[in-house]
């Protein structure tokens, strides 16, 4: 497994919601939202709150890629390897539904927990980083698209 590194934690957290795809039975993509994802010990994991297809797709093949990307840096990282569901005794298990449940409220249901065994991780770079000439600063990026999207840095 590949650990995760503090700037790759800390884009998914400025993230907020990312992105699990799977595979369906029909070998079609199956992607959706999570809000859940988040890193513990260098691990990453996300809970089911509302995705059965989601989870009927890991039951029947645990690949699974996860797109997390800060839309302001214009940057972020493509998570892939093989998801492992957590029975609710796990101790990882009670871990994720505690801080789901401690951040969204005691209402929200945790139905599995996913593990996530990293095999690969690659860089997600926006063409403002990989075009631009001469080359942009984080922060000029960072407030080329706040302004973009017509919205207040914080701690303004």
């Amino acid at each position: 497994m590949i650990e995760i590194t503090a700037d790759m934690e800390a884009i998914i957290k400025q993230a907020m919601l990312s992105f699990v795809a799977t595979i369906n039975e029909d070998g079609t993509p199956n992607l959706s939202p999570k809000a859940s994802l988040t890193v513990r010990n260098g691990v990453l994991y996300f809970a089911d709150i509302a995705s059965p297809g989601t989870i009927r797709n890991l039951k029947r093949n645990p690949s699974v890629e996860i797109n997390a990307v800060d839309i302001f840096q214009r940057r972020g990282y493509r998570f892939k390897g093989r998801a492992q569901l957590l029975p609710p005794e796990h101790d990882e298990y009670l871990m994720i539904a505690d801080w789901v449940k401690a951040t969204n409220g005691r209402e929200y249901p945790v139905d599995h927990v996913v593990k996530i065994e990293t095999t690969s991780i690659t860089p997600l770079l926006s063409p403002a980083h990989v075009f631009a000439q001469p080359p942009r600063s984080q922060d000029e990026i960072r407030n080329t698209y706040i302004q973009k999207y017509g919205m207040k840095p914080s701690g303004s």
